[in-house]
């Protein structure tokens, strides 16, 4: 049996709802790296001990023991694992020009994928008053993003549909989690959501039937349940986040409203 690469387990923390922690989790399985999960729930990110490991109380973070680092920013951590765990370039290319358009696309995802869909989500369900202005702002947004990455991909060659080069890289993983909630997001068929998208569809479909992939929506699956959350984020027995955030700073216990 192998020895576990890295030897130390690399924690990586987590609130399950989110997209963002996935973003990092699939990164970890898809190269088979050695981690271990510190599942917590929504109402502890900024609280100790979380607050002391990322102070914008926010996930993923992770601590490696093997370089005695601590990083946060889901983007930040994927150049860093890419760096120095994907010695071999499975997920990246050690040429010029694709490793800084690896990191374009990622620049790219982390200001007009993660701000837009999560907004495009607040307004849709969460916020406390409907503002259909919003609503249409952002999901349009969306088919805006959504259309660049059309544009690049219908003008590559069939065996080569991926953002940068002949092959999936890091730049392609960090859009599956945020794209894989599209369909919630924008209240749209699957079918409605990809829509004069041909190729981002297939695009997305091939990285969302990886294994690495399944594993992480079965492990976020089994978290959501034991936290006893709505598909939404919002525990099981409270109607509005609004509500849950009020909730939170009042202290109260959210897991006795769950039964």
């Amino acid at each position: 049996m192998a020895a576990p690469y890295p030897p130390k387990p690399i924690r990586i923390w987590v609130t399950p709802p989110g997209p963002n922690p996935w973003k990092a989790v699939f990164l970890f399985e898809e190269l088979g790296l050695n981690y271990e999960l510190k599942p917590f729930r929504f109402d502890d990110v900024k609280k100790k001990p979380f607050i002391d490991v990322n102070p914008n109380g926010r996930t993923p973070a992770i601590e490696d023991p093997n370089t005695n680092l601590t990083l946060w920013e889901s983007g930040a951590i994927y150049q860093y694992v890419i760096e120095v765990y994907d010695k071999e370039n499975r997920l990246a290319y050690d040429s010029f020009h694709e490793r800084h358009l690896c990191n374009q696309w990622l620049h790219f995802q982390m200001s007009g994928q993660g701000p837009y869909w999560g907004q495009a989500g607040w307004f849709q369900h969460l916020h406390h008053e409907k503002i259909p202005s919003a609503v249409e702002r952002y999901c349009n947004e969306i088919r805006r993003v959504l259309g660049v990455i059309e544009r690049v991909l219908a003008d590559k060659p069939a065996d080569a549909q991926w953002l940068v080069g002949n092959k999936m890289t890091f730049a392609d993983m960090a859009w599956l989690p945020w794209n894989f909630r599209l369909s919630e997001v924008m209240l749209l068929s699957w079918d409605e959501v990809w829509e004069g998208l041909p190729h981002v569809r297939a695009w997305h479909e091939k990285m969302a039937a990886l294994p690495s992939w399944q594993r992480c929506i079965e492990i976020r699956g089994r978290l959501m349940e034991a936290q006893g959350l709505q598909w939404n984020g919002v525990p099981k027995g409270i109607e509005t986040f609004t509500e849950y955030e009020k909730k939170i700073a009042e202290g109260e216990d959210t897991t006795a409203l769950q039964h």
